[in-house]
């Protein structure tokens, strides 16, 4: 999503468009015109506009920007709530990005009442997420509530604040904020009414290149880089077998030199939505797995996934594809022979159910056996969607990444065991 801004400046209307400005200083200022389409107010009859984004997105500068138009009603009462009270003057009043930065005229804050007051005489409040009945008594038609996930008590705060938003025809509230795990925050993107937008650190592109490389190059794929820098609200399923904290305590930048590397491959079983994956990992000579790729493909032909499989084996030097049978073993063998798989191909046959191959696998990687190199979002989605006793609770309708990771480290590190995939060379 663009600005208008840079609508016109890539478009044929940009002459038209700087031969009709007359006033270059108001349209420097126009928010509409600059902000991306996202950090505008939505369209339609909504109560909460819920901002999960990055951090340097432009949350705060949206939140003041909203704030300053409310506040052109004279009797416009806004709530604005942080984590704490120190928090909301930081930085949603004080900030670089916040209301005093972007004032059009003279917002007088008056600290000792923590309050704002704009030249038409609309108000706003600070209030904080650690003291809830602060929210007790006063009333408004508006709120702004940032960083809700670092409240102190979300819940508490949160129906506190929505007893107060009494004024008006329409209460609406803006939430701007990092995602975190939080019961609050599912509750409130579930809830009718709620517009939910989300953004990237990297999409703004007024931040340095070198700080957007160096933070892809530290977290990148990583559950914190996914949460602090893409946004993403990222659930734990109860009972998992993989947590993002085990995942994150087992990423490394590189694996050391290796003994040998094997493609492990679940096929689909047709053509259609289902993945095929395929994932590359190594055995290195100290004794440990790395998963070196993830190279699964969605709704390829046989033939495509073939070639996708037999690529993935030469980028990584593997000697050897691993793949589940219960599929048709025929036609795995077949479709990889006709991609000029040269490599052995060894058919496992799966006896148990996903979760129970699963489990000593997930026993490697907290005993510190099993390792990925860098990020895989989409295999530890899957990862971390296997929980005990048979469910699948992550994305898609199968684990087939998971299973295919499964199927790799279980051949060069578990060997055979009793009751457990049996492998036949072929």
């Amino acid at each position: 999503m663009t600005s208008r801004a840079a609508q016109v400046a890539r478009g044929p209307e940009r002459a038209a468009f700087e031969g009709g400005v007359r006033d270059w200083k108001a349209a420097l200022y126009d928010w509409e015109f600059w902000a991306d389409p996202r950090q505008l107010p939505p369209p339609g009859d909504w109560r909460v506009w819920l901002m999960l984004a990055g951090r340097g997105f432009g949350k705060t500068r949206t939140g003041a920007e909203w704030v300053h138009g409310l506040a052109r009603n004279p009797a416009a009462r806004i709530a604005l709530v942080g984590a704490t009270q120190g928090d909301v003057r930081a930085v949603m009043i004080e900030g670089e990005s916040g209301l005093l930065a972007t004032a059009r005229g003279p917002v007088k804050f008056e600290a000792t009442k923590g309050r704002l007051v704009w030249p038409s005489g609309a108000q706003a409040f600070v209030h904080s997420g650690e003291c809830p009945d602060g929210l007790r008594g006063p009333q408004f038609g508006h709120a702004w509530c940032d960083e809700i996930a670092k409240w102190a008590y979300p819940e508490a705060t949160w129906d506190n604040l929505a007893m107060a938003l009494r004024l008006g025809e329409h209460p609406r509230t803006l939430v701007t904020t990092t995602p975190r795990p939080i019961a609050l925050l599912r509750t409130l993107r579930a809830m009718p009414g709620t517009v939910t937008v989300t953004g990237r650190t990297a999409e703004n592109r007024l931040l340095p290149k070198s700080f957007l490389a160096a933070v892809h190059e530290a977290y990148g794929g990583t559950r914190l880089g996914r949460q602090e820098l893409d946004g993403e609200l990222i659930d734990e399923a109860a009972g998992a077998l993989w947590t993002r904290g085990l995942l994150d305590q087992c990423r490394t930048a590189s694996a050391p030199s290796v003994r040998r590397v094997v493609i492990g491959v679940d096929p689909p079983a047709g053509i259609g939505r289902d993945a095929c994956g395929i994932v590359a990992v190594a055995l290195g000579r100290d004794g440990c797995g790395y998963v070196l790729e993830d190279a699964s493909v969605v709704g390829a032909s046989p033939e495509n996934w073939a070639r996708a499989v037999a690529a993935c084996a030469v980028r990584n030097g593997a000697d050897r594809v691993v793949a589940e049978a219960n599929q048709g073993g025929a036609m795995v063998k077949s479709v990889l022979q006709a991609a000029d798989a040269v490599m052995p191909v060894a058919l496992v046959h799966a006896s148990r159910g996903k979760v129970a191959r699963a489990e000593p696998v997930a026993a490697l990687y907290e005993g510190g056996k099993a390792f990925h190199v860098g990020g895989f979002p989409a295999l530890e989605d899957e990862l971390c969607g296997l929980v005990l006793g048979g469910g699948y609770e992550g994305p898609g309708r199968s684990p087939d990444r998971a299973d295919a990771l499964v199927w790799a480290m279980t051949e060069l590190l578990l060997g055979k065991r009793r009751g457990e995939a049996s492998v036949r060379g072929l």
